[in-house]
């Protein structure tokens, strides 16, 4: 599997692109957004400075690297990025996304994830995983409308927000061995001290 050629996807309203060195002040504004980054484990972004650092380290970096789909989404309409999708290469081929605010409620984040797990499949991915703090059941709905399939909860000492989180994992399996469960997570939870 070759993810360094990652395809441009398109759907009937969005264009999924990777990230540019032109997405900075667009990145900034994803990421600077207390409430669009309550749920996610790192700070929200504090200056174009740390943007940059973040665009560079996060996504044009990792464009040469096998690590998996990263991609900005765009409208069509103007093709500046409102929000992201991941998929990791690696095990467990974890799910993530973010949109701005402005955009929430509109089955974007869905329409998204969709065109990159279909990309993902094609290209033999043989499951995702994808988690949600218990806190932000919209995130789970997400979830479960792309399919996916609730699988365990676990706990995690979030870094660097350094809280303790409950987690809901749910998971898709793309090659057809529908019996399989990740259960790294849950071990993870299993070996931790305390």
């Amino acid at each position: 599997m070759d993810f360094t050629n990652t395809p441009t996807l398109e759907t009937e309203r969005l264009l999924l692109r990777r990230f540019t060195e032109n997405d900075l002040y667009a990145l900034f504004a994803i990421h600077s957004d207390k409430e669009v980054n309550t749920y996610l484990p790192w700070f929200p972004l504090q200056s174009i400075e740390e943007a940059s650092l973040f665009l560079k380290e996060r996504y044009l970096d990792t464009y040469s690297q096998p690590y998996g789909y990263r991609y900005a989404i765009c409208l069509k309409s103007d093709n500046l990025p409102i929000g992201y999708v991941n998929i990791d290469a690696n095990e467990p081929h974890d799910l993530g996304y973010g949109l701005l605010k402005a955009f929430w409620r509109n089955g974007i984040v869905t329409e998204a994830a969709n065109a990159v797990i279909h990309q993902a499949k094609k290209d033999g991915i043989p499951y995702i995983t994808a988690t949600h703090d218990i806190k932000n059941p919209r995130s789970g709905n997400v979830m479960k409308r792309l399919g996916m399939l609730y699988q365990y909860s676990y706990k995690e000492q979030w870094q660097p927000k350094d809280i303790l989180t409950t987690f809901r994992m749910y998971q898709m399996n793309l090659d057809g061995q529908n019996e399989r469960v990740y259960k790294g997570y849950m071990e993870q939870t299993l070996n931790q001290p305390g």
